[in-house]
């Protein structure tokens, strides 16, 4: 099942070759974790990339895994401490704003990087992190549907990822489409998920036509219109996110109007968010509803949950 953060959950099919296609795509990547490493793993087994990037990976690669007994920070370190190999820990940006804001974590030689996929990274947390660290925050793009799609482990071409090996992307009206030779959904016809050999994200992406590397921009329904005026709504999140109090952001689209919810560091001045949004945003792309949590609600697989409704049940 996909973790229907953005929509209904679907059900996916994966054969084992395409598995087995995938495990030799994490093999190829030489930043990712082989034999003689090991692995710190947040992210949930039952879930794409906890199964396929951390336990399929580990046992085909013979990197010995490790789940931290609490998914805290002080569980993680712990983790990442308790073996001297080098170390990758993978999980959702949640872990890594978690770890970014440790106040005085130990020295770890062993910690190679950290590796996160699910969800578009706020901006400042990559520097955030290798500041607290010293290692890059590397990410991944990908779906249930396939897998890994392309990567960025040592942090140096944000926001852009390469393809990884046998990939084959394309892009039709601003959407991100890839080749898979069968539709990965059991019983379902839907030209607007797969047909002729193409599945459709319903992502919106720019394509480097000289690198082939590809930017993940957000999803495609992400993009409203306010008065007659295009209003995209990653945008606004990714520019409240960025704000010097805020934490985490998730600005969604209901009713006619955009609301944002955040959480924001202790003492957050709520006058001070409004100006920064004011000075960045023209007035028709400011959230109408401008929530403060103490927490922001997220999927059982870590990513930020985007149904209005809880959302605002979630604000009282």
């Amino acid at each position: 099942m996909s973790s229907g953060s953005t929509g209904p959950a679907k059900v996916i099919a994966r054969t084992a070759s395409d598995l087995i296609r995938e495990l030799d795509c994490y093999r190829r990547l030489s930043a990712f974790p082989g034999e003689g490493e090991r692995v710190v793993l947040l992210s949930s087994v039952v879930h794409v990339l906890g199964l396929v990037g951390g336990l399929l990976n580990s046992l085909s690669a013979r990197a010995p895994l490790t789940v931290p007994d609490r998914m805290t920070a002080a569980g993680i370190l712990a983790a990442v401490a308790a073996d001297g190999r080098p170390t990758t820990v993978i999980g959702v940006p949640f872990h890594a704003e978690l770890l970014a804001g440790a106040a005085e974590p130990p020295e770890l030689p062993q910690l190679r990087r950290m590796v996160v996929a699910g969800e578009l990274v706020r901006p400042g947390l990559p520097a955030a992190f290798t500041a607290r660290y010293g290692v890059p925050l590397g990410t991944m793009y990908g779906m249930t549907e396939t897998g890994v799609i392309a990567t960025d482990l040592d942090g140096t071409l944000h926001p852009a990822k390469q393809p990884v090996h046998g990939m084959e992307l394309r892009l039709v009206g601003g959407e991100l489409q890839l080749g898979t030779p069968a539709s990965p959904y059991p019983g379902l016809d839907d030209p607007t998920r797969w047909a002729d050999g193409w599945l459709h994200t319903r992502d919106a992406a720019v394509l480097d036509p000289d690198t082939g590397r590809v930017t993940v921009l957000g999803r495609r329904d992400s993009q409203v219109s306010i008065g007659g005026l295009k209003v995209d709504l990653t945008e606004v999140e990714q520019t409240l996110a960025a704000l010097p109090q805020v934490r985490e952001a998730v600005v969604v689209f209901d009713d006619g109007a955009i609301e944002a919810y955040l959480s924001a560091e202790d003492g957050a001045d709520r006058a001070l968010v409004q100006d920064g949004l004011a000075r960045q945003l023209a007035a028709y792309k400011r959230p109408r509803r401008l929530a403060f949590l103490p927490q922001l609600p997220r999927t059982a697989t870590g990513k930020l949950l985007r149904d209005p409704v809880a959302l605002r049940a979630a604000a009282g």
